[in-house]
């Protein structure tokens, strides 16, 4: 019984560590192609929250994005409810259909991307500082394209596999 009982568990361990892959969303739309949507500037509204679900950052981001060709520049300036301010430039490369890699300071190595239909997913390392230390803190960053202005995004965040909090985000795209 004992045996029956710890093979169950393991396999509900590995159950909770499966995840959605992108071809899941191949047939939604309206289909996101990023040097469209990450193109000019956009604004967006997020938080994060830590493991137990509390509220423990607001934010605000203004992204300045243009592409040359299949290489992208996204600037992004945050503001966040203390009053602080951080700046994080990605340098986004489109590799293939479907397939991107990106860099910015503080990303560990090259995030990496694929999309389908609405759906984009980034994973990467993030270097995030903390108390005066930094953390290298991994990142399974989903983005959906809502319309042509509006993309939603969450983001989780863990650390040796385990869970300590996700970024939501709301993105708006000004202008036509």
């Amino acid at each position: 019984m004992k045996r029956i009982l710890c093979v169950m568990v393991a396999l509900f361990g590995l159950w909770g560590c499966s995840s959605v892959e992108i071809d899941k969303y191949r047939s939604e739309t309206p289909v996101l192609d990023l040097r469209e949507y990450f193109n000019g500037t956009l604004e967006a509204h997020g938080i994060f929250q830590d493991r137990s679900g509390e509220v423990v950052k607001r934010f605000a981001v203004i992204i300045d994005a243009s592409w040359q060709g299949e290489v992208g520049t996204l600037d992004e300036r945050f503001t966040y409810s203390d009053g602080s301010t951080q700046r994080r430039v990605w340098t986004i490369t489109r590799t293939g259909e479907g397939r991107y890699v990106g860099r910015a300071d503080d990303v560990v190595g090259e995030a990496r991307g694929e999309s389908a239909g609405n759906a984009l997913r980034w994973r990467y390392v993030l270097a995030l500082p903390v108390d005066g230390k930094v953390y290298n803190v991994d990142f399974d960053d989903w983005m959906f394209l809502m319309d042509d202005r509006v993309m939603l995004n969450r983001s989780v965040m863990s650390k040796w596999g385990f869970r300590l909090g996700e970024v939501t985000l709301s993105f708006y795209k000004r202008g036509g």
